[in-house]
């Protein structure tokens, strides 16, 4: 089997396959050391160029092809496309942390910098530095980075919560923004987001009955991530987890669900598609076995629903946030 480096994917598609195996209990088939050092050679530290310290790049990078630190950061002192992407810093501390690091090696206070320069005025983040589309996707990437790293200089709390009060929609779903369509994606990331910000208390229990309601009318046998739309083996977790969160899963029909995302399984490839006879992909096979890790599924793992990283690698995150308490 190739390892992390030797395949060249990008660090999107290596959480897929980290944090499914680990719900798999089978990180085993991997060195966990050589996949922890290709991790850290996508940080992207600070100029070590002795000129005034620009953090506002640094994270992590999205794959080891656009590491031009080596090569044309020496013909040019500004390498623009050789930044962090909001998405790339939470799955690689995520794989980190699912791979038994200690975080040591990170750079807090560069991350941290990065992440305050992606922050715009309306509280939501672009993805990466130089401007990009803005959402509640990196709103929750960029939660999740500071969640994992225990420190929230890197974010605006209240800003990002009045972007996600904002893009609450009449029928009560979330959108990726004020005024756009709910959807069960950005619904997931905008809850998830106040969970680890400690800020669920921020919405009010008209909010919250409007929050189970949308998410709740998402199921159809499986789950759809928008009304008038088949069922989707993702939103088996993205509502999903959702409804966890909020402590309503178990008004779902799990039988229904789970018979569902068993549908869309590939009996070759083992993999799961998007629907039932169609290609199977990395994102719909781990988001389909986090879907069933929500529903107690015999042979998976449970998962955090808010960092949708095992419990068992959630626990030892928290063992390491114990220890830098206890030493700072």
């Amino acid at each position: 089997m190739k390892s992390l480096a030797e395949s060249e994917q990008g660090l999107t598609m290596a959480f897929f396959s980290v944090s499914g195996l680990d719900l798999l209990s089978a990180l085993d088939v991997i060195d966990r050391s050589e996949a922890i050092e290709w991790i850290y050679s996508l940080q992207v530290l600070p100029p070590g160029d002795g000129a005034e310290t620009d953090n506002t790049k640094c994270g992590f990078r999205g794959s080891s092809t656009i590491n031009c630190t080596d090569s044309l950061a020496k013909m040019s002192p500004s390498v623009p496309y050789d930044c962090s992407h909001v998405a790339m810093t939470y799955t690689g501390l995520a794989c980190l942390v699912i791979l038994g690091d200690d975080l040591s090696r990170v750079n807090k206070p560069a991350v941290m910098a990065g992440l305050q320069a992606l922050q715009l005025d309306n509280g939501s983040f672009c993805a990466m530095s130089g401007g990009s589309e803005n959402d509640m996707r990196f709103v929750y990437c960029a939660s999740a980075v500071c969640y994992i790293l225990q420190d929230w200089s890197g974010m605006d709390r209240d800003r990002a919560v009045h972007y996600i009060i904002n893009s609450i929609s009449f029928d009560g779903g979330i959108g990726q923004g004020p005024a756009l369509e709910s959807h069960g994606g950005s619904t997931y990331c905008a809850v998830a987001s106040l969970a680890l910000m400690g800020r669920l208390t921020s919405l009010s229990e008209k909010q919250l009955k409007g929050l189970w309601r949308w998410c709740l009318w998402r199921q159809h046998g499986g789950f759809q991530g928008r009304p008038n739309k088949p069922e989707d083996t993702c939103y088996s977790f993205w509502v999903g987890a959702t409804l966890q969160i909020l402590n309503s899963l178990h008004l779902v029909d799990t039988n229904e669900n789970r018979s569902f995302v068993l549908t869309t399984q590939d009996e070759v490839t083992g993999g799961f598609s998007k629907w039932p006879d169609t290609s199977p992909d990395l994102l719909h096979t781990y988001l389909g076995i986090s879907g069933l890790s929500l529903i107690g599924e015999e042979g998976v793992l449970a998962v955090d629903a808010s960092l949708n990283i095992s419990q068992r690698a959630a626990a030892h995150l928290q063992g390491l946030h114990q220890s830098w308490r206890q030493n700072s």
